[in-house]
């Protein structure tokens, strides 16, 4: 897949181009995607995505905004999973941000782009402060497909449902609105090797989640093995609050220093919370150990 950070001049062929954020690719941006693949391959033309970064309301109300669900390296392994052969990751700033809906459609999409096919939400807006809508793609004679909201048990399908159902722990539905369990990818870093001292090393997770929409103590895959994560600052441990991803992999003593892994949250534990000293903290870990086996022992094969 061909990634563009910035709007080429012009390209060389026609596309069919999908717009959104894509935060957390759950079923309704997959049904998205799937068409836009239909869609180029009827007409013979380039599949691709224009998305955002940051997401527009990290830029207009940072302190406000909502949780991540993925990061852009994240959201770019699931466009080539469904098949995106070109990617154009917008800069959005003070400069695209004031850009008119008339001159996003004249100058970029039809001028630069040679889009054939516009794929949104049918809710979509666009433009200097969001005046432009489905209607102008109508207007302007673009071949237009808007997309009707996806529902999972009775309610439409958003990525603010997920983050709601990941922070109040809710796997099991976040995955229903997914199609997948929810996971965070990232590189195994060195860290304080407190785990190794505790008698429970761990992978460390560096990631790019800096508000992650959950935390806490889960049973989770780590590449396919059978591991207890936890994720948050780890208030037992003295020092200034760090969010981080720590993965103790069970029945597992291998080296993964600089691999890049994807943690899959399937059960959550219990909440992150302050122990009295190490002790009480080993303690708590050999529990959530304890049940984290007896989850994988009740609900998935062992690994063999």
């Amino acid at each position: 897949m061909q990634v563009f950070r910035h709007i080429p001049a012009t390209l060389q062929s026609p596309i069919a181009l999908a717009i959104g954020n894509f935060d957390g690719m759950h079923l309704g941006h997959q049904a998205l995607l799937a068409r836009l693949i239909e869609v180029a391959k009827a007409k013979n033309i380039t599949p691709a995505v224009m998305t955002f970064e940051p997401h527009p309301r990290e830029f207009f109300t940072p302190l406000n905004a909502p949780s991540r669900l993925c990061n852009l390296r994240e959201k770019l392994e699931y466009f080539i999973a469904a098949g995106v052969e070109q990617a154009f990751v917008c800069a959005f700033n003070q400069h695209f941000s004031a850009i008119s809906a008339q001159v996003f459609m004249d100058e970029i999409l039809r001028e630069k782009m040679h889009v054939s096919t516009i794929l949104v939400g049918e809710d979509f807006r666009f433009g200097a402060r969001r005046t432009g809508t489905i209607d102008d793609f109508k207007a302007n004679q673009f071949d237009l497909i808007d997309f009707a909201p996806i529902n999972f048990a009775n309610e439409r399908i958003s990525s603010t449902r997920v983050r709601d159902a990941l922070s109040y722990g809710n796997l099991q539905l976040a995955s229903g609105l997914l199609g997948r369990h929810y996971s965070i990818s990232g590189k195994v870093v060195h860290g304080a090797k407190r785990g190794r001292e505790l008698g429970f090393p761990t992978a460390n997770i560096h990631i790019k989640h800096e508000r992650p929409a959950l935390t806490g103590v889960y049973a989770v895959k780590l590449d396919g093995l059978n591991a207890v994560a936890n994720l948050g600052v780890r208030p037992t441990i003295a020092g200034v609050p760090k969010l981080s991803l720590e993965v103790h992999i069970l029945d597992f003593n291998e080296n993964l220093y600089g691999r890049h892994v994807h943690v899959e949250f399937l059960h959550k534990i219990r909440d992150e919370m302050k122990f009295s000293g190490l002790d009480a903290l080993k303690t708590q870990i050999t529990k959530d150990v304890i049940d984290a086996r007896e989850f994988f022992s009740t609900t998935t094969p062992a690994r063999a």
